[in-house]
Formats: C-alpha cells, structure tokens, sequence
C-alpha cells in the first residue's frame, strides 16, 4: 500500500530495533513489540515487562481492528478500606494519592498485577509474523551491552521528590539491584553518557525468550517473585500472576469534523479525548487562533469538563457502570460548549496539589497500511527489583482512590483509571495519524493538541508534536515556557490561576505518524530523546 514503512519511539534504540524488523520484512506488529522490549531495557523506569498498557492494532488486510488492553489489576489480597485512614492528600492533576509512609507509592504494597508481557506475547502471536525468541534477541543484546543513560532518562533520574510523592533517586535505590546499577562507586546517580548495565535482566530475557511469558506468571519467575512479595510484605501473589488476563475490546469511536477517531475504552484515556474533541468540535478554532488567549481558555474548560467528568464516572467497567454513551453524546457536547462560550468556570475540588507522570510510547506504520499504536508504563516505579530478575515492578497501586465506594476506589482484581490514549486518526476508512503519548494525566491532553494543530492547523507531525503544550486538570492552568506571557497575561485577567513551567517541552510527549496523500511523515518529540525513522 505504501512505499516505505515509519516507526517513532521515545527511545533510538528502541526505534532502530524496530526499524531493523521492518527492514528484515517484519510487520508493524513484530516492529512494536520489538521496539516495546528493548524499552523495557533502555528506559527501565519508563515501562518493563512488569508494566501495563494499551495496545491498537490496525490491520486493514485481516480486516482487523482491535485494541488489547494490559492494565495492571488489583492483587486479590487487597481490600477497599485498607488505607481509607491513611490519606494525607489528592495530586493535583488526579494523577493518586499521597498516604502515609508512601505505602501505596514506594515498596511492595505498590504493586500490581503487571500485563505487559502477555500483552507483547499475544499481539505477535495472533498477528506478527516473527517467532517470539527472535522478537526478544534485541532487548537481550541491550541488556548484555548496557544502555547509556540519556538527556531524558538522567532528567527524569533527577526530578526530585515531587509534591508528596517519593523522588525517584529513592526509587532507584530501594532495592540492592538498583542501588548497584545506578549509581556510581561514590553513590552518586550515574549521569549522560555513562553506561548502566542489571544484573539480571539478560538472564530474565533470556528466560522468557526460551520459555515465553508463562515462565514470568505461572513458572519459575513467577515464583521468585511471588516469594519476593511474600516475604517482604507484598500484596501480590502467584494466584494473582497465574489468573491474569488481558482484555480485547473494539476500539472506542468517535469523531471530529469529517475524521474518524478510534482509541481505547475506559479504563484508559481514550473517552477523556473523544469528551474534548465532541465539545471542541462546536468552536471555530483555527479562527480563535493557534494559543492564543482565548483558544487556551475554549481548549482548557472543555479539559476541564472531561476532568470533572473521568472523576466523577470513569473506572473500571467490570466494576463500574460507565456511562459512555452519554458522555460522548454530541448533545452533552452541544451543552457544555455553551458554559465555555458564556465564560463560565468548571470547577475541580481536590485535597490538596500534588501531580506525578512518566510511561513511554511507539508508533508504528509498515508499508502494508498495517497500524500499531502502543503505550505502556510503569505508573510511578514502585523502586523493587526482585533479586536476580533485574526489572522493576510498575508502581499502581498508588493511583487507587483509598475511599471506598468511588469509581478508582480499591477492589480485588479491579483496574485503575489511566490516561494512556493510543489513537488512531482516520478520514474516509483510510489512517490519517498513528499516535500516543506518555506523561501522565497529561496524555490525553498533548495527544488532543496534536491532533488539533494536523486537523485545524495544517501542521505535519513533527511540527504538531513539537508546538508548545498547556494543560489544565485541575483549576490550574498549566503553560510551558514558550507560550508568551503576554498570552497568558490575557487569562490572567480573566482570573485564572496560571503556573508557568520552566521546561521548554512537556505536557505529555507525544509521538506519531501522519500519512498524507500516501506519504508518512512521523514527530518524535523533543522532550524526550525518542526519533522517527522511515524504512
């Protein structure tokens, strides 16, 4: 169908390992799963195979359309109420909760049940055409080389301890495994340019290229960690491994304008971004003007609203009835943008203000017209390696509402809310974008601007995911530095708080693929260290 194949990842490595399957006649499948284990590798807080995520797959030639959904899920021994008296506050952007002594947040009461790596497992075997070992070589041969710690991977080592939540420098040397890999003989974090090697990790790869994923939940890793958590006061167990199961589901649709939007149900972002472009959609943007005033307080309320409304009724479906159809209604769209129009504030009550992020995405688009969209992560990394295994387990237990009877509350085998979108962008059946981000609750908010700047500002790719971002998930609006002030000086006198961040790039990172009249042109973004190439 096309000429040439794209893959964008936030991490070269990952990038050119993908690229090296397109190139050996892989399809986009075998490229992202490829490209999914070795960043497991060179951006091991990022994401790992004891992470979660979403997956869409677009196949066109199989008639397939579909996305898998691996979210991390409650252990079975957890209960509602378990940390109901220990909740100091609520993060800012909705991202958790900060408890007492971090219960939820470092150590092994954080954990979840990971699908990551049965996800990988169950995406190629269905639709790749690779074998698995092979599939898996590459992330082995980075983790016998070693990665070297990039721009990204060393900022993010350094962000500090971030407003209530654990610093991930003590995340890094919570367990004996890390306190040995990252850091030097001084003790300090290693930095750009020096070379990480876990022990472990290559040994662990090579398991799971021999045995494939049943190793990690019914067999002898799953029993090394199953003890690990055991013995050290963990909530997750081998029960909670050997049940695990991912979800397929139909993508979520919606639209915008003459484009077709397809992305994931909840509990990830997808419904977040279809909320904002049904109401956007009532507005003459282009005229408003690229960021200027008026445009980011018209984007930020619709932000708002469907803030206002993920808290309020999105969870887990197998535990929450969630009502989608009303919430992606045109009608309830229709309503809300006549509050934005008449100037109205929506309001967001949280205790306290404290926000978190991190997760890692990959697109990818092979000559077929075959299309995968993959975000995964790790939440905040709970900082526990098991000895011997080298991966760090995800951390998600910490974005459970610790009060009963909510829709994130805490529930035996329930899954938290996540804001991981991977979307696909079509017009007239034919795929337009391929992209995802990761970052947080900011996620579906980059991604939502991206496709605003393709759509209604006729940028191409790299020129979408590079403009500068603003976010607003709480009664905050969040700027990035290179938005003017004399922009925000306008919403000021409106009597919005707005806070200026100090980085040049953030609100999500979003990486995608644009395909126009057949010709791709891909956006890796500039806050992260990631690249496009085209095969």
């Amino acid at each position: 169908m096309y000429s040439k194949s794209m893959i964008v990842a936030a991490q070269p490595e990952a990038a050119e390992a993908g690229a090296r399957v397109l190139m050996a006649g892989g399809n986009a499948v075998d490229a992202a799963v490829t490209a999914a284990l070795v960043q497991g590798v060179v951006d091991p807080q990022m994401c790992g195979i004891a992470g979660f995520g979403n997956c869409q797959l677009l196949l066109p030639d199989q008639n397939i359309h579909t996305c898998i959904d691996f979210h991390g899920k409650t252990p079975l021994s957890a209960s509602s109420n378990m940390w109901e008296d220990l909740i100091i506050s609520e993060t800012r952007d909705g991202f958790g909760f900060v408890l007492k002594d971090n219960v939820n947040d470092l150590g092994y009461q954080a954990v979840t049940t990971p699908g990551s790596l049965k996800a990988y497992y169950e995406a190629l075997e269905n639709f790749g055409t690779w074998d698995w070992s092979d599939v898996v070589a590459p992330a082995i041969k980075h983790a016998e080389q070693g990665f070297i710690v990039r721009p990204h991977v060393a900022f993010w080592w350094n962000y500090g301890a971030n407003f209530g939540r654990v610093g991930v420098e003590e995340r890094l040397r919570y367990s004996k495994t890390g306190a040995e890999s990252y850091f030097d003989s001084s003790g300090n974090l290693k930095k750009i340019g020096d070379i990480v090697k876990i022990p472990g990790m290559a040994e662990t790869l090579q398991k799971i290229a021999k045995y494939g994923p049943e190793v990690f939940y019914k067999g002898e890793i799953a029993e090394k960690i199953s003890e690990d958590m055991k013995n050290n006061g963990g909530l997750l167990t081998y029960e909670d491994l050997s049940t695990y199961s991912t979800k397929w589901t139909d993508p979520l649709l919606g639209s915008y304008r003459d484009f077709s939007i397809s992305t994931n149900h909840p509990p990830g972002g997808g419904i977040m971004l279809l909320e904002m472009l049904n109401i956007l959609e009532n507005f003459n943007l282009s005229e408003l003007g690229h960021n200027s005033t008026e445009y980011i307080r018209v984007v930020c309320e619709a932000m708002k609203q469907a803030t206002v409304d993920k808290e309020s009724f999105v969870g887990d479906p197998d535990f929450v009835n969630v009502p989608i159809r009303r919430l992606l209604s045109k009608k309830h769209a229709r309503q809300c943008s006549k509050h934005i129009l008449s100037g109205q504030k929506i309001n967001i009550d949280r205790i306290g203000q404290f926000e978190s992020k991190d997760t890692t995405h990959v697109s990818v688009v092979d000559k077929h017209g075959n299309c995968v969209t993959m975000t995964h992560s790790l939440g905040m990394p709970s900082g526990v390696i098991t000895d011997g295994l080298g991966f760090m387990y995800n951390g998600c237990m910490a974005v459970f509402d610790p009060r009963p009877g909510r829709a994130g509350s805490i529930e035996p085998g329930k899954s938290r809310f996540s804001s991981l979108a991977p979307t696909i962008v079509t017009k007239d059946s034919v795929p337009y974008m391929v992209l995802g981000a990761p970052g947080g609750t900011q996620i579906a908010m980059g991604i939502l601007q991206t496709i605003l700047n393709v759509i209604e500002f006729k940028m191409n790719m790299l020129e979408a995911v590079s403009a500068p971002r603003f976010s607003s998930t709480s009664n905050i609006i969040d700027v990035m530095n290179r938005i003017p002030s004399y922009v925000t000086e306008g919403l000021e006198e409106l009597n919005y708080d707005v806070q200026r961040s100090a980085l040049t790039f953030g609100i999500a990172a979003v990486h995608g693929i644009r395909i126009k009249d057949g010709i791709m042109d891909g956006g890796a973004d500039p806050g992260h260290d990631g690249i496009a190439l085209s095969i």
